[in-house]
Protein backbone atom coordinates (compact mmCIF):
# COMPACT_ATOMS: atom_id res chain seq x y z
CA UNK A 1 0.00 0.00 0.00
CA UNK A 2 1.15 3.43 -0.99
CA UNK A 3 0.42 4.74 2.54
CA UNK A 4 2.42 1.92 4.47
CA UNK A 5 5.43 2.37 2.07
CA UNK A 6 5.55 6.12 3.59
CA UNK A 7 5.95 4.40 7.15
CA UNK A 8 9.23 4.59 8.79
CA UNK A 9 10.54 1.60 10.39
CA UNK A 10 12.23 2.36 13.53
CA UNK A 11 14.95 0.97 15.69
CA UNK A 12 14.83 -0.14 19.37
CA UNK A 13 17.64 2.25 19.80
CA UNK A 14 15.49 4.98 17.86
CA UNK A 15 12.49 4.88 20.52
CA UNK A 16 14.54 4.31 23.17
CA UNK A 17 16.09 8.04 22.37
CA UNK A 18 12.34 9.23 21.64
CA UNK A 19 11.31 8.44 24.70
CA UNK A 20 14.45 8.72 26.75
CA UNK A 21 14.88 5.28 27.24
CA UNK A 22 11.24 4.33 28.03
CA UNK A 23 11.63 6.54 31.19
CA UNK A 24 8.77 6.82 33.53
CA UNK A 25 8.08 10.40 33.37
CA UNK A 26 6.92 9.94 30.14
CA UNK A 27 4.73 6.64 30.25
CA UNK A 28 1.61 7.55 29.69
CA UNK A 29 -0.28 4.38 30.71
CA UNK A 30 -0.54 0.41 30.73
CA UNK A 31 -2.50 -1.08 27.53
CA UNK A 32 -4.58 -4.50 28.00
CA UNK A 33 -1.47 -5.46 25.77
CA UNK A 34 1.45 -3.21 26.94
CA UNK A 35 2.45 0.58 27.65
CA UNK A 36 2.17 3.46 26.48
CA UNK A 37 4.74 6.81 26.23
CA UNK A 38 5.47 10.21 25.42
CA UNK A 39 8.30 10.72 22.99
CA UNK A 40 9.98 13.32 21.11
CA UNK A 41 11.00 13.27 17.71
CA UNK A 42 14.08 15.65 16.93
CA UNK A 43 15.01 18.40 14.37
CA UNK A 44 16.01 16.69 11.38
CA UNK A 45 14.96 13.02 12.14
CA UNK A 46 12.64 11.33 9.44
CA UNK A 47 12.67 14.76 7.57
CA UNK A 48 11.17 16.53 10.40
CA UNK A 49 11.81 20.52 10.13
CA UNK A 50 10.85 20.76 13.47
CA UNK A 51 11.05 18.60 16.72
CA UNK A 52 7.96 16.71 16.82
CA UNK A 53 5.76 15.34 19.78
CA UNK A 54 4.92 11.61 19.03
CA UNK A 55 3.17 8.54 21.53
CA UNK A 56 4.87 5.50 21.36
CA UNK A 57 3.24 2.13 21.73
CA UNK A 58 4.89 -0.53 22.81
CA UNK A 59 3.45 -4.72 22.84
CA UNK A 60 5.12 -6.17 26.16
CA UNK A 61 6.07 -9.65 25.39
CA UNK A 62 5.29 -10.72 28.90
CA UNK A 63 2.07 -9.92 28.89
CA UNK A 64 -0.80 -12.87 29.37
CA UNK A 65 -2.79 -11.74 27.05
CA UNK A 66 -0.43 -12.19 23.92
CA UNK A 67 1.84 -14.76 24.91
CA UNK A 68 -0.69 -17.23 23.14
CA UNK A 69 -0.23 -15.88 20.19
CA UNK A 70 2.34 -17.82 17.68
CA UNK A 71 2.88 -14.84 15.23
CA UNK A 72 4.56 -12.50 17.63
CA UNK A 73 4.31 -9.54 15.10
CA UNK A 74 0.64 -9.93 14.23
CA UNK A 75 -0.31 -7.42 16.38
CA UNK A 76 1.77 -4.82 14.99
CA UNK A 77 1.13 -6.39 11.27
CA UNK A 78 -2.91 -6.56 11.70
CA UNK A 79 -2.85 -2.36 12.86
CA UNK A 80 -0.39 -0.85 10.14
CA UNK A 81 -2.77 -3.04 7.71
CA UNK A 82 -5.51 -1.18 9.55
CA UNK A 83 -4.52 2.16 9.97
CA UNK A 84 -2.99 2.71 6.56
CA UNK A 85 -5.74 1.40 4.67
CA UNK A 86 -6.98 3.90 2.15
CA UNK A 87 -10.96 3.49 3.89
CA UNK A 88 -9.49 4.01 7.27
CA UNK A 89 -6.30 6.32 7.04
CA UNK A 90 -7.27 9.88 8.21
CA UNK A 91 -9.97 9.58 10.16
CA UNK A 92 -9.86 12.07 13.20
CA UNK A 93 -10.85 9.67 15.62
CA UNK A 94 -8.10 7.57 14.91
CA UNK A 95 -4.49 7.60 15.38
CA UNK A 96 -2.02 8.36 12.70
CA UNK A 97 0.29 6.02 12.21
CA UNK A 98 4.08 7.53 11.65
CA UNK A 99 6.36 3.93 11.57
CA UNK A 100 6.69 1.05 13.60
CA UNK A 101 9.34 -1.31 15.44
CA UNK A 102 9.39 -4.89 14.77
CA UNK A 103 12.49 -6.26 16.52
CA UNK A 104 13.38 -8.68 18.98
CA UNK A 105 13.66 -6.57 21.78
CA UNK A 106 11.23 -4.05 20.96
CA UNK A 107 7.62 -4.27 19.14
CA UNK A 108 6.09 -0.80 18.76
CA UNK A 109 4.02 1.71 16.52
CA UNK A 110 4.45 5.36 16.82
CA UNK A 111 1.94 7.98 16.49
CA UNK A 112 1.93 11.55 14.97
CA UNK A 113 -0.08 12.96 18.03
CA UNK A 114 0.83 14.93 20.99
CA UNK A 115 -1.60 13.41 23.34
CA UNK A 116 -3.52 15.04 26.71
CA UNK A 117 -3.78 11.66 28.20
CA UNK A 118 -6.07 8.45 27.86
CA UNK A 119 -9.59 8.78 29.21
CA UNK A 120 -8.69 6.86 31.75
CA UNK A 121 -6.31 8.77 33.34
CA UNK A 122 -8.22 11.90 32.64
CA UNK A 123 -11.86 10.06 34.09
CA UNK A 124 -9.54 9.38 37.50
CA UNK A 125 -7.98 12.61 37.49
CA UNK A 126 -11.34 14.38 37.18
CA UNK A 127 -10.35 16.58 34.67
CA UNK A 128 -13.37 16.68 32.40
CA UNK A 129 -16.52 19.13 32.40
CA UNK A 130 -19.74 17.91 31.35
CA UNK A 131 -19.80 19.58 28.14
CA UNK A 132 -16.08 17.91 27.26
CA UNK A 133 -17.87 14.84 28.14
CA UNK A 134 -20.75 14.50 25.84
CA UNK A 135 -18.72 15.65 23.37
CA UNK A 136 -15.86 12.62 23.52
CA UNK A 137 -18.88 10.36 23.82
CA UNK A 138 -20.63 11.72 20.73
CA UNK A 139 -17.25 11.94 18.54
CA UNK A 140 -16.41 8.12 19.53
CA UNK A 141 -20.16 6.99 18.98
CA UNK A 142 -19.62 8.63 15.45
CA UNK A 143 -16.18 6.59 14.91
CA UNK A 144 -18.09 3.62 15.69
CA UNK A 145 -20.41 3.83 13.45
CA UNK A 146 -18.40 5.01 10.75
CA UNK A 147 -16.69 1.17 11.43
CA UNK A 148 -19.69 -0.36 11.39
CA UNK A 149 -20.72 1.06 8.34
CA UNK A 150 -18.09 -0.53 5.83
CA UNK A 151 -19.23 -2.62 3.61
CA UNK A 152 -17.54 -5.49 5.57
CA UNK A 153 -18.70 -4.23 9.27
CA UNK A 154 -15.55 -3.73 11.74
CA UNK A 155 -16.19 -4.81 15.18
CA UNK A 156 -13.33 -3.01 17.82
CA UNK A 157 -14.33 -5.39 20.47
CA UNK A 158 -11.68 -4.57 23.03
CA UNK A 159 -13.33 -0.54 23.72
CA UNK A 160 -11.76 -0.01 26.90
CA UNK A 161 -10.95 3.70 28.62
CA UNK A 162 -7.88 2.63 28.48
CA UNK A 163 -7.13 2.22 24.86
CA UNK A 164 -8.57 5.99 23.57
CA UNK A 165 -6.20 8.89 24.15
CA UNK A 166 -7.68 12.59 24.01
CA UNK A 167 -5.72 15.02 21.94
CA UNK A 168 -5.09 18.70 23.82
CA UNK A 169 -8.24 19.86 22.16
CA UNK A 170 -10.28 16.95 23.80
CA UNK A 171 -10.69 15.06 20.63
CA UNK A 172 -11.12 11.14 21.38
CA UNK A 173 -8.40 8.90 19.96
CA UNK A 174 -8.41 5.09 19.56
CA UNK A 175 -5.23 3.38 19.37
CA UNK A 176 -6.08 -0.40 20.26
CA UNK A 177 -6.91 -3.00 17.48
CA UNK A 178 -6.10 -6.05 19.04
CA UNK A 179 -9.18 -7.50 18.47
CA UNK A 180 -10.57 -6.01 15.64
CA UNK A 181 -12.10 -8.02 13.03
CA UNK A 182 -14.20 -7.41 9.69
CA UNK A 183 -12.86 -5.29 6.62
CA UNK A 184 -9.64 -5.96 5.67
CA UNK A 185 -8.67 -7.70 8.73
CA UNK A 186 -11.35 -10.78 8.49
CA UNK A 187 -13.15 -12.82 10.67
CA UNK A 188 -12.39 -13.46 14.34
CA UNK A 189 -9.34 -16.32 13.88
CA UNK A 190 -9.38 -19.38 16.34
CA UNK A 191 -6.24 -17.58 17.66
CA UNK A 192 -7.72 -14.28 18.53
CA UNK A 193 -10.39 -16.07 20.28
CA UNK A 194 -7.09 -16.91 22.58
CA UNK A 195 -6.83 -13.71 23.77
CA UNK A 196 -8.90 -12.28 27.05
CA UNK A 197 -11.11 -9.13 26.69
CA UNK A 198 -10.81 -6.13 28.89
CA UNK A 199 -13.43 -8.01 31.42
CA UNK A 200 -15.09 -4.27 32.82
CA UNK A 201 -15.83 -3.80 29.09
CA UNK A 202 -16.45 -6.97 27.93
CA UNK A 203 -20.60 -8.36 26.49
CA UNK A 204 -21.96 -9.93 28.91
CA UNK A 205 -24.29 -11.83 26.08
CA UNK A 206 -21.05 -12.78 24.07
CA UNK A 207 -19.38 -14.59 27.88
CA UNK A 208 -22.41 -16.52 28.24
CA UNK A 209 -21.92 -17.98 24.54
CA UNK A 210 -18.45 -18.78 25.43
CA UNK A 211 -17.11 -16.32 23.24
CA UNK A 212 -18.79 -17.51 20.01
CA UNK A 213 -21.23 -14.73 19.85
CA UNK A 214 -19.79 -11.61 17.70
CA UNK A 215 -21.82 -8.28 16.29
CA UNK A 216 -21.60 -4.64 16.22
CA UNK A 217 -23.78 -4.92 19.39
CA UNK A 218 -20.76 -5.46 21.73
CA UNK A 219 -19.06 -2.58 20.82
CA UNK A 220 -22.32 -0.88 21.69
CA UNK A 221 -22.37 -2.37 24.78
CA UNK A 222 -18.73 -1.41 25.93
CA UNK A 223 -19.52 1.89 24.63
CA UNK A 224 -22.70 2.15 27.13
CA UNK A 225 -19.61 1.35 29.89
CA UNK A 226 -17.46 3.89 28.89
CA UNK A 227 -20.91 6.32 28.74
CA UNK A 228 -21.71 5.54 32.20
CA UNK A 229 -18.66 6.05 33.87
CA UNK A 230 -18.02 9.46 32.23
CA UNK A 231 -21.88 10.76 33.36
CA UNK A 232 -21.79 9.27 36.83
CA UNK A 233 -17.80 10.16 37.48
CA UNK A 234 -16.87 6.04 38.33
CA UNK A 235 -13.62 5.01 37.40
CA UNK A 236 -12.88 2.25 35.27
CA UNK A 237 -11.15 0.20 37.29
CA UNK A 238 -9.45 -3.03 35.57
CA UNK A 239 -10.40 -6.46 36.75
CA UNK A 240 -7.91 -9.31 37.51
CA UNK A 241 -8.01 -11.35 34.63
CA UNK A 242 -6.55 -14.43 36.20
CA UNK A 243 -10.10 -14.20 38.42
CA UNK A 244 -12.46 -12.39 36.85
CA UNK A 245 -15.24 -12.96 39.25
CA UNK A 246 -13.48 -10.58 41.67
CA UNK A 247 -14.26 -7.11 41.99
CA UNK A 248 -17.12 -7.58 39.42
CA UNK A 249 -19.91 -5.73 41.92
CA UNK A 250 -17.54 -2.67 41.64
CA UNK A 251 -17.87 -2.08 38.02
CA UNK A 252 -19.64 0.83 36.56
CA UNK A 253 -22.32 -1.36 34.96
CA UNK A 254 -23.24 -3.80 37.36
CA UNK A 255 -23.53 -0.35 39.95
CA UNK A 256 -25.72 1.29 37.93
CA UNK A 257 -27.94 -1.49 37.50
CA UNK A 258 -28.61 -1.34 41.36
CA UNK A 259 -28.81 2.29 41.89
CA UNK A 260 -30.83 3.45 38.35
CA UNK A 261 -34.81 4.01 38.62
CA UNK A 262 -37.01 4.73 35.62
CA UNK A 263 -36.75 7.94 34.25
CA UNK A 264 -34.22 8.66 36.82
CA UNK A 265 -30.37 10.50 36.09
CA UNK A 266 -27.27 9.01 37.24
CA UNK A 267 -25.40 12.39 36.10
CA UNK A 268 -22.72 12.79 39.26
CA UNK A 269 -24.08 15.96 41.09
CA UNK A 270 -21.13 18.23 40.37
CA UNK A 271 -22.15 17.59 36.76
CA UNK A 272 -24.79 18.81 36.74
CA UNK A 273 -23.70 22.15 37.86
CA UNK A 274 -21.63 22.36 35.30
CA UNK A 275 -22.23 24.98 32.01
CA UNK A 276 -24.47 23.58 29.38
CA UNK A 277 -26.18 20.63 31.68
CA UNK A 278 -30.12 20.48 31.54
CA UNK A 279 -32.13 18.07 33.65
CA UNK A 280 -33.42 16.59 30.29
CA UNK A 281 -30.15 15.78 28.98
CA UNK A 282 -29.29 13.84 32.25
CA UNK A 283 -32.40 11.65 31.92
CA UNK A 284 -32.25 11.05 28.43
CA UNK A 285 -28.55 10.45 28.66
CA UNK A 286 -28.55 7.89 31.44
CA UNK A 287 -31.64 6.02 29.55
CA UNK A 288 -29.09 5.62 26.83
CA UNK A 289 -26.38 4.42 28.72
CA UNK A 290 -28.88 1.65 30.41
CA UNK A 291 -30.57 0.48 27.59
CA UNK A 292 -26.69 0.18 25.75
CA UNK A 293 -25.39 -2.38 28.90
CA UNK A 294 -28.86 -4.38 28.29
CA UNK A 295 -27.92 -8.05 28.31
CA UNK A 296 -29.49 -9.16 25.32
CA UNK A 297 -28.17 -7.46 22.36
CA UNK A 298 -32.01 -6.99 21.05
CA UNK A 299 -32.50 -4.39 23.73
CA UNK A 300 -29.70 -2.33 22.79
CA UNK A 301 -30.08 0.57 20.39
CA UNK A 302 -28.17 0.70 17.08
CA UNK A 303 -25.01 2.31 17.18
CA UNK A 304 -26.66 4.48 14.29
CA UNK A 305 -29.68 5.05 17.30
CA UNK A 306 -27.07 5.82 19.69
CA UNK A 307 -25.87 8.39 17.46
CA UNK A 308 -28.92 10.14 17.03
CA UNK A 309 -29.72 10.30 21.03
CA UNK A 310 -26.51 11.80 21.71
CA UNK A 311 -26.52 14.65 19.15
CA UNK A 312 -30.42 15.16 19.61
CA UNK A 313 -29.20 16.41 23.20
CA UNK A 314 -30.22 19.60 23.81
CA UNK A 315 -27.10 20.72 24.74
CA UNK A 316 -25.76 20.27 20.92
CA UNK A 317 -29.28 21.64 19.95
CA UNK A 318 -29.45 24.88 21.83
CA UNK A 319 -24.92 25.48 21.50
CA UNK A 320 -24.08 23.79 18.26
CA UNK A 321 -21.51 21.37 17.95
CA UNK A 322 -19.55 22.30 21.13
CA UNK A 323 -16.08 20.62 20.26
CA UNK A 324 -13.08 22.59 19.59
CA UNK A 325 -12.30 21.92 15.93
CA UNK A 326 -15.94 22.11 13.91
CA UNK A 327 -14.79 21.55 11.05
CA UNK A 328 -14.63 17.69 11.66
CA UNK A 329 -17.81 16.29 11.73
CA UNK A 330 -17.80 13.94 9.22
CA UNK A 331 -14.89 11.41 7.86
CA UNK A 332 -15.70 10.06 4.38
CA UNK A 333 -12.89 7.46 3.30
CA UNK A 334 -12.46 6.01 0.56
CA UNK A 335 -14.75 2.89 0.20
CA UNK A 336 -16.58 4.08 2.98
CA UNK A 337 -20.38 3.14 2.17
CA UNK A 338 -23.51 4.02 4.17
CA UNK A 339 -24.67 1.37 4.92
CA UNK A 340 -27.13 0.22 8.13
CA UNK A 341 -26.02 -0.94 11.76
Amino acid sequence: MDCAAKLKEFTAEDLKACTNGFHQNNLIGDTQFGKLYRGQIKLGFIGADQARAVTVKIWDEKSRCITSIHDEFLMVKEEVQFLTHPSINGHPNLVKLIGYCCEKEVKAVVYDLNPWDTLHNLTVKDYLNWVQRLNVLLQFARLLEFLHNQDKPYLVLNINASHIMLDWDCRPKLFDFGHITGGIIGEMTTLKKQIPISIGFVDPFFTAKGGSFWHTSCDVFSFGVILLGLIAKRGFEPVCVEKPHLGLDGLVQYWAKKEYKPNGSLVHRSLQEDWGYVDEDGLAITELGMRCVEFFPRNRPTIKKTVELLGGLLVFQRFGDARPNKREKTFHGIGNHAGGT
